[in-house]
């Protein structure tokens, strides 16, 4: 059994209970398992999800206030859109490139983990609340950056778990702040959620940090140069205040990459 090849299955999977199913199976075995770093896989057409929920252009995603009953869950449903799209990201990582060291693939494999524990937590609080993913419409934001980076292993570490996933410390803190106003029941298990979220999401972005300059210094290449040169290749978001600043330095960022972000 091969950890690339098992992983690229897992990618596959179109129906989200199956795929967390078998993310959860390939990380208990995972240290049974041998890893080809240099197998090379045909790129299946598109990652395996289910027909919903439906995807539509960012801008015309319903904007709802978390101060009510179905805001909270609107809100809760988009952030269980954004782990469903952590889960194809990381195995993605896994299986699209070749020739990197075994413990490359090892760490996306904990983040794919992760991030299937992540999903499974937040489908679990929507189906207490009577609904479950799929349920309102949700964009492709995440795997668009995916899909433009796929040839490109050094980008794909800036611009994935250092810019998109990093955005995520900066905006969980403000999101918990909204809900313990709330103070419901639901928010408050959101809020607990969101802790173990942000706790895990650190390691995941230090991930991307650790790779992203293990690949430049391979490489030859400058860092901060690099950055901001994909970043308008690739059409990143931009990088806006407020900043979980202290979340960015346990994820690794440096004092200099720090230095770089807009006041």
């Amino acid at each position: 059994m091969e950890l690339r090849q098992l992983a690229l299955g897992a990618f596959c999977q179109t129906q989200a209970h199956d795929k967390v199913a078998d993310v959860r199976a390939l990380w208990q075995q995972s240290q049974a398992l041998v890893c080809d770093c240099e197998a090379a896989f045909a790129p299946p057409s598109s990652p395996g999800r289910p027909d919903r929920p439906e995807l539509i252009e960012p801008a015309r995603v319903p904007r709802r206030s978390p101060f009510t009953a179905a805001g909270h869950v609107a809100l809760m449903h988009a952030i269980a859109h954004i782990e469903f799209n952590a889960i194809n990201l990381a195995l993605d990582a896994i299986w699209r490139f070749p020739g990197l060291p075994e413990a490359y693939y090892r760490d996306w494999l904990r983040v794919a983990a992760e991030e299937a524990k992540h999903f499974a937590m937040l489908q679990a609080h929507l189906q207490s609340l009577g609904f479950g993913y799929g349920g309102f419409p949700a964009h492709d934001g995440l795997w668009t950056m995916c899909e433009a980076t796929q040839h490109d292993v050094v980008a794909r570490m800036a611009l994935v778990p250092r810019t998109l996933e990093a955005r995520g410390l900066d905006a969980t803190p403000l999101i918990q702040a909204k809900l313990r106003k709330v103070a419901t029941a639901a928010a408050l298990a959101a809020v607990e959620i969101l802790d173990t979220i942000l706790a895990e999401e650190v390691g995941h972005v230090a991930i991307g940090n650790h790779w992203f300059h293990w690949l430049c210094q391979r490489d030859g290449i400058d860092p901060l140069v690099f950055y901001p040169e994909a970043a308008a290749r690739y059409r990143a978001p931009s990088l806006k205040p407020p900043f979980n600043l202290a979340a960015r330095r346990a994820a690794g960022f440096s004092p200099a990459e720090i230095a770089t972000l807009p006041q």
